[in-house]
């Protein structure tokens, strides 16, 4: 097995979920090459020392660059705000260094072209975190797609809804300002995503984003909010199928909504990410009175799950989505082949967040041929 330098820009909620998937990778999945935290990034020498001391890694930094463009650092992983993520992503391939960004890629579309164009060119390894679809249930539904085990898809429905900014009176902080940082450019990637791996490509979409508390609580009284609570669009996939996507950070109760229900001519699927270890399957199959959903748990039967656990229906949990990330970058840089979602299928992402942004602004329908 060989070792490999991980440099990860960023030590806050995911910097740390990576710097644990990285350390455990391997062992989870026995892969050909061994990650080695080599260095850490923060915004400042006192936090970059506290992260290092804290994940375990060799060393630490304050300059991004300084991390890049170390020897020893052999793969790189931004976990960084998306306006970062662009520079540092063309360092690190001008380099030949494989690059994980987290989603979504880059702060606009122009950023996840231009990051695509480099990674294309340099040809190193690259991939988006898009964690969720990582899950073995929902791989396994891909499986069950794929091989025609519902019949044609007519019909998806996808949403990521959470509450942490149901209450109106819940405080302004980073994440109520700059376009960005709203739902459509932190939930709705993620389920883009998952609609794009599930049903295929957008063909033509209508979208409505909102704002649904115009004002939070500031430590100077009321501040405006400057980016989105919510959002739905309607769509039309290139195979046919009619969808509809709803994203929110205002919906509440939910918690971790990322959940979505595919309808085929032979049969359908659905599952709910805060019950991530069962997807429901209805086959078109047998005398009518004995129809009706059926519950799998997954196992050691279904994609990645097995490295964790033999016992079927004990689980896996959310770190474990991101260590099944670690363990496909790895795989990808050991093959040189790519492994999705590879930059291209986040820019993908970002085209679908440009028309839906634009419809809203439009009030009409938009073709993804001109995004």
């Amino acid at each position: 097995m060989t070792p490999i330098g991980i440099g990860i820009v960023g030590g806050g909620y995911m910097g740390k979920a990576h710097a644990v998937a990285m350390q455990a990778a391997g062992a989870v999945f026995q892969t050909a090459l061994r990650p080695r935290l080599e260095m850490v990034c923060a915004t400042s020498p006192e936090s970059a020392e506290r992260y290092r001391a804290a994940f375990g890694f060799a060393r630490c930094t304050s300059d991004w660059r300084a991390l890049v463009t170390d020897a020893a650092v052999e793969a790189v992983v931004i976990a960084s705000p998306q306006e970062t993520h662009r520079a540092i992503a063309e360092a690190a391939f001008a380099l030949g260094k494989p690059v994980f960004c987290e989603k979504p890629l880059g702060a606009s579309l122009a950023d996840s072209r231009a990051m695509v164009a480099a990674a294309e060119a340099c040809g190193a390894a690259n991939m988006v975190g898009f964690n969720y679809i990582r899950t073995p249930a929902s791989q396994f539904a891909r499986q069950l797609i794929d091989a025609g085990e519902i019949g044609d898809t007519t019909w998806f429905r996808g949403e990521h809804t959470e509450d942490f900014y149901a209450d109106p009176k819940a405080p302004a902080t980073w994440r109520t300002r700059g376009a960005g940082n709203g739902t459509m450019g932190d939930l709705a990637p993620h389920m883009i995503n998952g609609a794009l791996a599930l049903a295929g490509p957008i063909r033509d979409l209508i979208a409505e984003v909102e704002t649904v508390h115009a004002t939070r609580p500031g430590p100077g009284g009321d501040e405006a909010v400057t980016n989105d609570d919510q959002a739905q669009i309607m769509c039309r996939f290139e195979n046919g199928a009619m969808g509809h996507l709803f994203f929110s950070r205002v919906a509440t109760g939910r918690k971790m909504g990322y959940a979505y229900e595919i309808t085929g001519t032979k049969g359908a699927i659905r599952f709910d990410q805060e019950n991530q270890n069962a997807l429901w399957l209805y086959r078109m199959d047998g005398p009518e009175e004995r129809r009706g959903f059926t519950k799998i748990l997954t196992g050691p039967e279904h994609p990645d799950y097995a490295g964790f656990c033999q016992g079927p229906g004990h689980g896996t949990g959310y770190q474990d989505q991101i260590i099944i990330e670690a363990k496909d970058f790895l795989t990808a840089i050991a093959t040189g082949e790519p492994v999705f979602p590879t930059f291209r299928d986040g820019m993908d992402v970002n085209r679908v967040v440009a028309a839906a942004m634009a419809s809203s602004q439009a009030k009409s329908w938009q073709s993804l041929d001109s995004f």
